[in-house]
């Protein structure tokens, strides 16, 4: 056995919190702590409501300045508003001066075609003149009479029935609605076609042009009649042609307006003479006279000729 450790001065036990204990008991940083001491001893700031007070002055002056540029542009608008419209209505001017001055000289046109068929038929014999003349109306060069059918298209109008669903495809008439009713009548046997007084042609286009639809390069407007002359069975034909049933479908779903009916009497007037270009062939060079090929007769055609060089052995 150890022998007894001699008793001496007991020393007192310190309790030093531990970190939760400290961190329950003082939850503030020292360092907030030192901050709010000393924002307490320097002299007192300015009062809260100066700085609303200045934030309601910062935005008050942004809005003014703000209002003062819309006010700038708004007359800076108005102001150049009359130039606008001024050069505008110039515009709207020019276009329909050249719109008269083109109808005027297509009726010039119109009476110059004329002369020259009657100065023609005068200079040819009777036959002649009939052969050209049946000629011209086969090509649509030559102003026809007789009876057909008018093909009537109208876009639909504006108050459509919201609860028949008249409305549901496209109101308007498409220029591809024209072209099915003109190739259709063509191929029931209609020997001329106009659509609103152009007549067609083999070299006649029906396109769309921004919201326009051109006939030969000419804007055409709704209502939209495709005048057709041909034989008796025209109608009956095109009715039951299929462009004739989609028409007839299309105005009931949209409400456009798709009519048909046979018309005596009927005028077609010659179209324009087509500006026509045609195709040459390209010039091929002449073979040159220097490139003689080895093994080819030579002048007195005894036998091949020799290279320059006198080899050839």
């Amino acid at each position: 056995m150890s022998a007894p450790r001699p008793e001496g001065p007991r020393r007192e036990r310190v309790y030093a919190p531990d970190f939760l204990t400290e961190l329950f008991r003082n939850p503030l940083d020292p360092g907030y702590a030192d901050a709010a001491a000393a924002r307490r001893s320097r002299p007192a700031e300015a009062p809260q409501g100066w700085r609303a007070w200045s934030t309601r002055s910062v935005s008050l002056v942004v809005v003014v300045v703000l209002g003062f540029l819309f006010a700038v542009a708004y007359r800076q608008t108005m102001a150049d508003e009359p130039g606008r419209s001024k050069a505008r209505s110039g515009l709207v001017a020019q276009i329909k001066d050249r719109v008269s001055e083109t109808d005027r000289l297509s009726v010039r046109a119109d009476e110059l075609r004329e002369e020259v068929g009657r100065q023609r038929d005068a200079a040819l014999s009777g036959s002649a003149a009939a052969r050209l003349r049946n000629l011209e109306a086969s090509t649509g060069l030559g102003r026809v009479r007789g009876d057909g059918v008018v093909v009537r298209l109208a876009d639909a109008p504006g108050n459509q029935d919201a609860v028949t669903g008249a409305g549901a495809g496209p109101p308007r008439v498409l220029y591809t609605d024209l072209q099915g009713v003109a190739n259709a009548l063509w191929s029931a046997g209609a020997e001329a076609i106009a659509i609103n007084g152009q007549r067609l042609t083999s070299t006649s286009t029906i396109r769309l042009a921004g919201e326009t639809i051109l006939v030969d390069f000419r804007p055409v407007t709704g209502p939209y009649e495709v005048s057709a002359i041909g034989p008796g069975s025209l109608e009956r034909r095109f009715e039951a042609s299929r462009s004739a049933a989609l028409m007839r479908e299309v105005s009931q779903k949209t409400g456009m307006s798709f009519g048909v009916r046979e018309a005596e009497d009927l005028t077609l007037p010659a179209a324009p003479e087509p500006q026509l270009r045609y195709a040459k062939p390209s010039v091929s060079p002449s073979p040159s006279a220097s490139g003689v090929r080895s093994g080819s007769p030579g002048p007195s055609g005894s036998g091949p000729t020799s290279s320059p060089s006198g080899g050839g052995r």
